[in-house]
């Protein structure tokens, strides 16, 4: 399941409000650095994914090989980018 950058940023900045009533500002700031990062990586994999797209100017249901491999490699960035943010949060919420 693909999520939209608007729709992650809603989500993000609905959870961040909910969360920011019990937070420090120091809490805050490592969250927001937190949600940069996912941000961030989110936008590489959507960038490496319409590179992929390119790799396989053919429209016949079947990706390439090159597609296929730039795909993996777009789902490696996001799941390492998702993964440092998760654990710069668990820090953060550990230290308050």
């Amino acid at each position: 399941m693909r999520f939209t950058k608007f729709a992650l940023a809603t989500s993000v900045a609905a959870l961040s409000l909910g969360l920011a009533a019990c937070d420090s500002k120091k809490e805050n700031a490592a969250e927001d650095q937190a949600d940069a990062v996912r941000a961030s990586a989110e936008a590489t994999a959507d960038a490496m994914e319409a590179t992929a797209d390119k790799k396989d100017p053919v429209t016949d249901g079947k990706d390439s090989a090159a597609e296929n491999a730039q795909e993996d490699k777009a789902a490696a960035v996001r799941a390492s980018g998702e993964a440092k943010a998760d654990a710069m949060e668990d820090k953060a919420d550990k230290a308050h």
